[in-house]
């Protein structure tokens, strides 16, 4: 009852002072009387108390409410995905509705908890149950329409300011903040990280780069102004840059599939343009009504097409208003492939890079580089005339450009490390190193010598950044015909991380040094490195040194001491790097050596060049029976062992001449590895060095050139010693220059010295310096005197273990010191104080295997 009459009670409110229409009237006025709908009943505006959480509850933190909100995304998107579209399901608007404001809400909350605006970007029903991983039709242009753009910004937005590496470390809001600081203008992304968190972006940003990343550099402004509010006022523009991309393609081998893709690759800069401004947005003139047409957007996929004039519907003439016309930085270079990855017989290819905003000048022609860009076509004018068809050129529009340093040609893992780390303990490891390059030859351990400490190097020194001296080791290989001076070259080109190989006869002073060549583009002179530039930080292989011409070799002379190559043509004035050692191969004047005549007389090489290589080596083929039977030998059982068909478990032909030494070798990958490693983590210092015996000798070694007539001592072999002294140190992975390496140095330059002296006048310098000579033989006696004293210091204390007298230890003393044991750390620290670092050679010696074992660490 009390229902049915608050019914009744409620339509006679409702029904109250009703006006009745008058026919004239054509509608209603919603106007009239409309405060009536606001007026209180008190039997209305009541509402049950079911249902109604009265808790409170606690604030949620910023990281809970953006998780909770990706929850119920989830679950929304999820429950829409079962639905039609909402237009055939007229049910269901209101609930599209009420989802809509709430996703609109959502998105305004965010934006006042991270103080970005993002009312830009709408989310509707229908785009977060689109599935935009599965495009419809092209790709480039679903990546274009409206709804996929938002979706785009929305999660690349969310990439950039909540990723989290394995630290949880917000790694990109770092990586702005320092952009900012440091006032530029790129900001590197990892295509990684990219592809970890949002694999859809990757892929299209590898598949469509011209279409995807403008709009990836839109957003990373937005969020640069947001947090920097007046970083506009430095850059218009935040350029993404994508690093980190798993494939690297080589230049031989891109093709129409890669045309319009995100490609990575590596090569040498061999020319590089000036810097020219490129028009990016333009702004023009009617000439017939003054009309301005614009602003039109210029890129280098796009061609600017002007069109009729708004106003007058002419076609023209435009003029160019310069005021408002906006340019940008512009810039060629030629990449090149790298000497080293040139397959045998082919000729390196190279392909032009186009620079643009902050990349240019990032590149000097030498460097060898990263570039990781867009691999596109360009009309190409000359080419059509030339065929006769449609031909187009291809370049590659850089997006992110590195130079490449020695740690970046291989990258060492850290089970590489601890292996290196492991070999160098070693004592014995140079003796190792030196037997592992180029193993297919038989002897010459000078040689092998020479060319792994020219491998290693020693440290450059720069005095207060106006003097530099060098620290690469140069070397020159003299010698009779067939003693495969060649073969050591080649096996060096191959072991050394960064090495070019050229011949003297097929090289000029230009293609060693640099050339000026005028661009077919622009018509310019440019500037285009040769091999010494190319071989900056690396090694440069000249065979056939003898042949090249006199003023050839006069132009390297620069490139060899100061390591640089001065320019001054064609109004260019220049100075490119060449820091490289120079291992050069030569043959003798008349075909042999002649042992009865002085270096310098059997090589014609003038006298300043000689004097700008550190050591020098004369291979001599000489008629030695015993050398020339275990030389056969050799080589029958690296043939055997190396036969096509499987020759491995073959057995070997016995030296009956010389024992078969089964000496420990590293593999070549190995071997790339530790030079690799030492190069880059090992800077031995010179330090507590015995300067007297260094001063004696050069002033000895200076004496005897002059009375001798050889090679010219001069001061640069001081400099040379300490070079070898530095890279033998580098060689044992040590930080600090010890006198044994100083040792090794005044060996490897006396013995440089005496090859290049006649044959009885060696000899004689030989026993003039053989104090100088260090040999094996002269550390044996000392050894063995050190050991036996430990032996007996051991059996003195076995005698007051054991309470003996001194009449009965020595009785028993023969048969009780062959049951004795010394520690081998304890025997080599003993060693060290006498300076003696390296005790295996003596281990080796007849004398020591007659008269102990070793068992483990215990002689």
């Amino acid at each position: 009852e009390e229902n049915s009459e608050s019914e009744a009670e409620e339509e006679n409110v409702l029904e109250e002072n009703p006006e009745p229409l008058s026919a004239s009237e054509s509608g209603e006025d919603l106007e009239e009387n409309m405060e009536v709908d606001y007026r209180a009943i008190p039997e209305l505006d009541t509402y049950e108390q079911e249902g109604i959480d009265e808790e409170e509850y606690s604030e949620l933190s910023e990281t809970d409410r953006r998780a909770a909100e990706e929850e119920l995304d989830r679950r929304e998107i999820a429950e829409s995905r079962g639905r039609g579209p909402s237009a055939f399901m007229a049910e269901e608007f209101e609930r599209d509705m009420n989802y809509a404001l709430l996703s609109r809400h959502r998105a305004l909350q965010r934006n006042i908890s991270t103080g970005i605006d993002e009312m830009a970007i709408e989310e509707d029903s229908e785009e977060l149950a689109l599935d935009f991983e599965d495009p419809k039709g092209q790709l480039a242009k679903w990546i274009q329409e409206p709804r996929t753009v938002r979706w785009i910004r929305r999660n690349f937005r969310r990439f950039l300011l909540e990723f989290r590496d394995e630290h949880g470390n917000e790694i990109y809001h770092q990586k702005i903040t320092e952009m900012c600081s440091e006032n530029k203008q790129s900001l590197e992304i990892s295509y990684t990280h990219l592809s970890d968190v949002k694999p859809t972006i990757a892929l299209w940003v590898a598949d469509e780069p011209q279409v995807i990343l403008p709009i990836l550099n839109e957003i990373a402004f937005e969020i640069v102004n947001s947090q920097f509010k007046l970083y506009s006022n430095i850059y218009e523009e935040i350029y993404v840059r994508i690093k980190d991309l798993p494939i690297c393609d080589k230049l031989r081998e891109l093709r129409n599939s890669h045309l319009n893709k995100l490609v990575k690759v590596r090569g040498v800069v061999t020319r590089r343009t000036g810097v020219h401004p490129q028009l990016k947005v333009m702004v023009f003139f009617c000439n017939k009504c003054g009309e301005k047409k614009g602003p039109i957007f210029q890129n280098s996929h796009n061609k600017a097409e002007i069109g009729l004039c708004g106003n007058c519907q002419s076609k023209g003439p435009f003029t160019l208003n310069f005021e408002e016309t906006v340019y940008r930085n512009y810039q060629k270079i030629t990449l090149q492939e790298t000497p080293g990855l040139v397959p045998p017989g082919r000729v390196p290819r190279h392909k032009d890079v186009i620079l643009l905003g902050d990349l240019i000048d990032l590149a000097r022609p030498g460097e060898e580089v990263e570039v990781t860009g867009v691999f596109t076509h360009m009309f190409d004018q000359s080419l059509n005339v030339k065929h006769g068809f449609p031909v187009f050129s291809t370049i590659i529009e850089a997006n992110l450009i590195r130079r490449q340093s020695e740690s970046d040609l291989a990258t060492l893992t850290d089970e590489d490390k601890y292996e290196i780390r492991n070999l160098a303990r070693n004592p014995n490891i140079g003796k190792i190193i030196v037997d592992s390059i180029a193993p297919s030859i038989y002897g010459h351990n000078f040689i092998k010598t020479a060319l792994a400490l020219s491998m290693f190097g020693g440290n450059p020194k720069d005095i207060g950044g106006k003097h530099r001296i060098r620290g690469d080791i140069n070397l020159l290989v003299l010698g009779d015909p067939g003693v495969a001076k060649s073969q050591f070259l080649k096996y060096t080109q191959q072991t050394a991380p960064r090495s070019v190989y050229t011949t003297g006869k097929g090289a000029s002073a230009v293609g060693l040094t640099a050339g000026v060549h005028k661009d077919p583009v622009t018509k310019e002179w440019t500037l285009e490195g040769g091999a010494l530039v190319i071989a900056d930080k690396g090694l440069c292989l000249i065979d056939e040194f003898d042949k090249m011409n006199e003023h050839d070799r006069t132009s390297i002379h620069e490139a060899m001491e100061q390591q640089t190559i001065s320019i001054s043509k064609a109004g260019i004035v220049a100075t490119l790097q060449a820091r490289c050692s120079v291992i050069a191969v030569a043959n003798p004047v008349k075909g042999r050596y002649d042992v009865t005549k002085t270096f310098a007389e059997n090589v014609d090489l003038s006298d300043p060049i000689m004097s700008r290589f550190d050591l020098l080596a004369v291979v001599k083929d000489e008629i030695d029976q015993v050398q020339d039977h275990s030389l056969a030998t050799f080589v029958l059982n690296s043939h055997i062992q190396n036969h096509p068909e499987g020759g491995e478990g073959s057995e070997k032909l016995e030296d009956t001449f010389q024992p078969n030494e089964d000496t420990q070798k590293l593999s070549q990958d190995i071997l790339k590895k530790y030079i690799l490693y030492a190069r880059q983590y090992v800077h031995p210092q010179l330090s507590d060095l015995d300067q007297e015996k260094i001063t004696k000798f050069y002033t000895e070694l200076r004496q005897e050139s002059q009375k001798t007539g050889g090679i010219a001592i001069t001061v640069r072999h001081i400099e040379s010693l300490l070079r070898v002294a530095e890279a033998n140190a580098r060689m044992h992975l040590r930080d600090h220059v010890r006198d044994e390496d100083i040792d090794v140095a005044t060996n490897m330059l006396l013995e440089s010295f005496l090859q290049a002296q006649k044959h009885a006048v060696a000899e004689q310098l030989k026993r003039r310096f053989s104090r100088y000579l260090r040999k094996i033989n002269q550390d044996t006696d000392l050894l063995f005197h050190l050991l036996n004293k430990l032996f007996r210091d051991t059996l003195r204390m076995h005698q007051y273990r054991m309470n003996l007298d001194l009449s009965s230890a020595l009785s028993m003393s023969e048969t009780q010191m062959r049951n004795l044991t010394v520690s081998l750390d304890q025997f080599e620290a003993e060693a060290r104080e006498y300076g003696i670092y390296d005790v295996s050679g003596f281990a080796n010696t007849q004398l020591f295997q007659d008269n102990f074992t070793v068992s483990g660490r215990q002689i």
